[in-house]
């Protein structure tokens, strides 16, 4: 089984929609039995908190359920994940900083978006539900693209 961690600052928006997603796509392929996944910050902004509501309204309007609760990224978190796919530069700083020896495990979240693999998913806090279909459609296309390259 293939651990999957996404990572944005706060996992309020970008990395439990990408969680969602993923395992929207993967329970509709069949592949459940195949991944694991969840998603963090690597702030410890939204320790407990539920998604942004906006993230929530925009997911479920694309026909994506998300059911989570905000954490930290940890360095036990590159011992248990295969792969750990992170948002944005800033955040995947942050992540190798703790990475250690395994920062190997890290990538760019578009790495796997065939419209855009060296540019970021950009936070859509302080945007708009515009900035938050945007985010949808990014991570849909990158959590395709990942799925399609893993089989």
């Amino acid at each position: 089984m293939k651990k999957i961690l996404f990572v944005c600052l706060g996992n309020i928006c970008r990395s439990p929609l990408a969680e969602a997603i993923f395992w929207h796509k993967v329970k509709a392929k069949g592949l459940h039995d195949a991944f694991y996944a969840e998603s963090c910050g690597t702030a410890n902004y939204h320790i407990g908190d539920a998604p942004d509501h906006r993230t929530i309204r925009n997911a479920l309007k694309n026909g994506v359920v998300i059911d989570h609760t905000g954490r930290q990224l940890c360095t036990d978190d590159f011992e248990k994940f295969d792969d750990i796919f992170v948002m944005d530069r800033s955040n995947y700083n942050n992540a190798v900083r703790l990475a250690g020896a395994h920062r190997g495990k890290l990538k760019m979240m578009r790495s796997f978006d065939p419209n855009g693999t060296d540019e970021e998913v950009p936070d859509p806090y302080y945007g708009d539900e515009k900035d938050f279909q945007n985010v949808f459609d990014i991570l849909e296309r990158s959590v395709e693209g990942f799925l399609r390259n893993s089989h």
